[in-house]
């Protein structure tokens, strides 16, 4: 059943219809770009070079504007472009299995059937009912805090949410990069709306001539649309990152064998910073994968394992009770 469905789905993906739907899913990336490289040429070209007529100035603006504009496109490459990592094949139903599964007449007997074959899986959450998570399209025990998406039709490990802005899902594989793109963004936007204020006054005094002078208007309302936008959502993350929370976790609260816990995965708020961006600080602010862990497994309060979770320093999970089936 579960490779008639792999080849169904595929055989599906050979389609005109899928071909033109993924090509949809790109408008939103290239019009951010469009935007990202317009602003470069309004504000290298036409602030800097035809309008700013002090050198040293000139040099600050160009010198940090390019920090920050690299950054920030570094960030949202890594964002847009790193890969889902899948979910451990010792996570798939067998057919056998599942096979057992489709045929019980009795939802007890079902999770019966995921009760026993889970015994080995390191995981902790349950769904509403305390019932062992099971996705019925991928045929696997979802791991701890992973949740199907329905755009990119598997299920994401530690899934955030589907952000339609980099095509892509934001989860374990990519959280770090999202946050540094959110963060260098407002910086981007914050920059330019700092330092062109002062000609956007002076072409309201009528200061400023040429064709040029609107670039610099629309430059500065589109930075300051966009920081205003970014602010929220920026600290907003920070605010998920410091609780350990993913977006999904905030409006849902993960649930555990003692019930739900919306603060189940919270180590200390320097912990929860460090699950994200690692234990390096020099590779805290770049968009290199530094997050701790495997994505599959995930430290637990105390009072839903039973025993204290760490990272050790190489980013893996230690547990003294469980021996996790490889």
């Amino acid at each position: 059943m579960y490779i008639y469905n792999t080849v169904n789905r595929m055989g599906k993906q050979n389609g005109s219809c899928w071909w033109f739907v993924k090509a949809v899913k790109w408008i939103p990336v290239i019009f951010i770009l469009t935007i990202v490289l317009w602003s470069y040429y309004a504000y290298v070209v036409q602030l800097c070079f035809y309008t700013v007529d002090n050198y040293v100035q000139k040099a600050f603006y160009l010198f940090f504007y390019h920090i920050l504009f690299l950054l920030f496109l570094w960030s949202y490459w890594q964002t847009v472009f790193t890969d889902l990592i899948e979910v451990p094949y010792k996570f798939k139903i067998p057919d056998v299995e599942m096979e057992k599964f489709q045929q019980a007449e009795t939802e007890e007997a079902q999770r019966q059937i995921l009760e026993r074959f889970a015994q080995g899986l390191p995981v902790t959450n349950r769904t509403i009912k305390g019932v062992i998570r099971f996705c019925e399209k991928c045929q696997l025990i979802k791991p701890d805090r992973a949740h199907h998406c329905s755009v990119c039709s598997t299920c994401v490990l530690k899934m955030d949410h589907h952000c339609p802005w980099v095509n892509n899902c934001i989860g374990f594989h990519n959280y770090k990069f999202f946050m540094l793109f959110l963060a260098y963004a407002l910086l981007y936007c914050i920059f330019i709306t700092a330092t062109s204020l002062q000609y956007l006054i002076r072409f309201w005094k009528g200061e400023l001539d040429g064709m040029g002078r609107f670039h610099l208007l629309f430059l500065f309302f589109v930075a300051l649309m966009f920081a205003v936008s970014l602010n929220s959502l920026f600290f907003y993350h920070c605010y998920l990152v410091l609780h350990n929370r993913s977006t999904l976790e905030a409006f849902t609260p993960p649930m555990f064998r003692t019930g739900k816990d919306k603060d189940g995965f919270s180590l200390g708020k320097y912990n929860n910073f460090q699950e994200v961006f690692g234990d390096n600080p020099k590779l805290w602010f770049l968009p290199i994968f530094t997050s701790l862990g495997n994505g599959v497994t995930y430290p637990v309060r105390a009072q839903h394992q039973g025993t204290s979770n760490t990272y050790d320093s190489m980013g893996s999970t230690r547990n003294s009770e469980i021996k996790f089936a490889s």
